[in-house]
């Protein structure tokens, strides 16, 4: 695996763009909207790719058959040479991918309902991860508007950025509160004066809008993230922005959210948590 130069990472924008499982943190890497990083096994003519956003959201694609590729990625995907603190997420294209690396990792995958101790080092846990297909009409028959009276939605400005705290916030997701301000939007949720919940755009690429969303703890279960993520589909509604979805299916409370506001599961993908 080699590291590929930024003003490089033009040859991988056609290619990208036959990849038809949810992308987008990738081409966020890859246009130079975040910093993240492309390996690949060769710079000159590079013909398998690994690109890594900094949340931790990482896609495998390209050339599969490539062996000393593979042989270096196992290595950090165990993370042999403990270069990194934190878990990766990897999904990978296209489905033929899959049956190497079960290869790859025969000694070390495990599902992660397997997993009873939770164990994070010397494993790579298998995952699923649904992307979802918004419609309309359902989420009309949801839409929540009507607020009480100690709630109030505003548009995320640069205090809220730097306030909202959680491990799926837009700090996470963007170079700088600037940033997010120029080229992101976001809707957050006050109860009784105090910050609730926040949507946002994760990405936002052509008409393509994918929507983030976190509720500190000690709101969760009061229905805030319906309120919030209405805020932030009307915005792409009335902008003409196609709603995009995607998570875990492990993570059932946004699996369950996603349906509820009228997103539809279409896709179920294995998702690899790369050790740390």
């Amino acid at each position: 695996m080699k590291l590929l130069e930024k003003e490089d990472y033009t040859k991988l924008t056609e290619l990208l763009k036959k990849v038809t499982i949810n992308n987008l943190f990738a081409r966020s890497v890859i246009e130079h909207k975040v910093t993240g990083k492309v390996f690949v096994d060769n710079p000159d003519n590079p013909k398998t790719y690994y690109v890594v956003h900094p949340y931790g959201m990482t896609l495998l694609f390209g050339d599969c058959n490539n062996e000393a590729f593979n042989s270096s990625f196992r290595d950090h995907s165990l993370n042999i040479n403990h270069v990194r603190d934190t878990h990766e997420w990897m999904q990978a294209f296209p489905d033929n991918w899959h049956n190497v690396l079960n290869e790859l990792f025969k000694d070390c995958l495990i599902k992660s309902a397997e997993n009873k101790t939770k164990k994070e080092t010397g494993i790579i846990e298998l995952n699923t991860r649904v992307n979802f297909k918004f419609n309309h009409d359902k989420y009309l028959n949801f839409r929540k508007s009507n607020l009480a009276q100690d709630i109030k939605i505003v548009r995320t400005d640069k205090q809220i950025f730097r306030d909202m705290k959680g491990s799926v916030v837009p700090f996470y997701f963007w170079d700088s509160e600037d940033d997010f301000l120029k080229n992101g939007v976001g809707f957050s949720l006050f109860y009784r004066d105090k910050l609730a919940s926040t949507a946002y755009s994760s990405y936002i690429h052509d008409d393509k809008f994918e929507l983030g969303i976190e509720t500190v703890k000690e709101f969760r279960g009061k229905g805030f993230a319906e309120f919030t993520c209405s805020a932030l589909i009307d915005y792409c509604i009335e902008n003409n922005y196609e709603p995009v979805w995607a998570c875990r299916l492990e993570n059932i409370g946004s699996y369950k959210l996603a349906q509820k506001i009228g997103f539809i599961p279409s896709a179920e993908i294995p998702y690899y948590r790369l050790s740390k």
